[in-house]
């Protein structure tokens, strides 16, 4: 998740000559702030040896430019325990022109597959009556959630560093398309008519209400009509970017599945893969930059 540039500031510190892997910091005070101004009480969550060491190798699965670009523009990394939300991408204050970030995680992450998460993220779009039939799972494989977390945040930082896509101040305005949300965005959280449809315009990323389980077959057939990777990758240009980018690493980078399955009464009836959708095959090339050189 992308937090709005200008918001939950932090001062830089001696953390930027450091390795990545030794970046970990408590998040910014706005950060708690925000959190406990929701009704949480968030607490700094300090790595064990072990959660240290799925850190260090999350960071050695990433692309190349992101690689570059974070060693350049990653401040701080922190973990908090009771965090609502998985995770948080947030700018730093510098006393100069450099963009800087904060990424803040769930440490609940920690312990979990990325199937695990996966699966209980994409289970809040939907409502599960008493005697459902229906059962949502995502077959990811068994790295740990951090890697497909890490990824997702670190694209935040890599897009907000490179303006892959535009950074607009506000939500609603009218602003040139780039490259990636051409023909795809008319504004940053708004998909052009042809790539979205009335079914899915209702799920949870685009109305902010969940939908009946009941209709996730028909909800992931309206997904393979369009260009994105997932559902998540509808709630704006910057999550399509994260999303379509952690999904080919995972996939086609790592060799790891990402398979979407709804099953009724335990039999499977639809399964969705992002890179068999002829649509998002179809912006891989736009993908190519994360992993040639890149000169700033």
């Amino acid at each position: 998740m992308l937090a709005t540039t200008g918001i939950y500031a932090q001062q830089v510190n001696g953390l930027l000559g450091k390795a990545l892997t030794e970046r970990t910091q408590p998040a910014p005070e706005s950060v708690f702030r925000k959190f406990r101004e929701a009704g949480m009480k968030p607490v700094n969550h300090i790595l064990t040896v072990s959660e240290k060491e799925k850190l260090n190798k999350a960071f050695s699965f990433l692309p190349p430019l992101h690689q570059k670009i974070l060693k350049e523009h990653l401040s701080s990394v922190s973990f908090m325990d009771n965090m609502p939300n998985t995770a948080l991408t947030s700018p730093v204050e510098t006393t100069g022109p450099e963009k800087m970030f904060n990424i803040t995680f769930r440490a609940e992450i920690l312990n979990q597959t990325i199937s695990e998460w996966a699966t209980w993220k994409e289970n809040s779009c939907y409502v599960q009556p008493e005697n459902n039939d229906y059962q949502v799972t995502i077959e990811a494989g068994k790295l740990d959630a951090m890697v497909y977390i890490l990824l997702h945040e670190a694209t935040h930082v890599v897009d907000a560093v490179l303006n892959i896509t535009p950074h607009p101040d506000d939500f609603d305005a009218l602003v040139a398309p780039t490259p990636f949300t051409a023909d795809i965005w008319s504004k940053i959280n708004k998909p052009k008519e042809k790539a979205t449809s009335a079914l899915l315009e209702t799920t949870r990323f685009r109305s902010g209400k969940p939908v009946l389980i009941s209709s996730a077959q028909k909800v992931y057939e309206a997904l393979k009509e369009t260009p994105f990777a997932s559902l998540y990758s509808m709630a704006s240009w910057h999550e399509d970017l994260a999303e379509i980018l952690t999904i080919y690493h995972l996939t086609q980078k790592m060799g790891q599945p990402y398979r979407i399955l709804v099953n009724k009464n335990g039999v499977n009836v639809f399964v969705y893969e992002p890179f068999i959708n002829k649509q998002v095959i179809n912006r891989q090339s736009l993908l190519a930059m994360f992993y040639t050189p890149y000169k700033l």
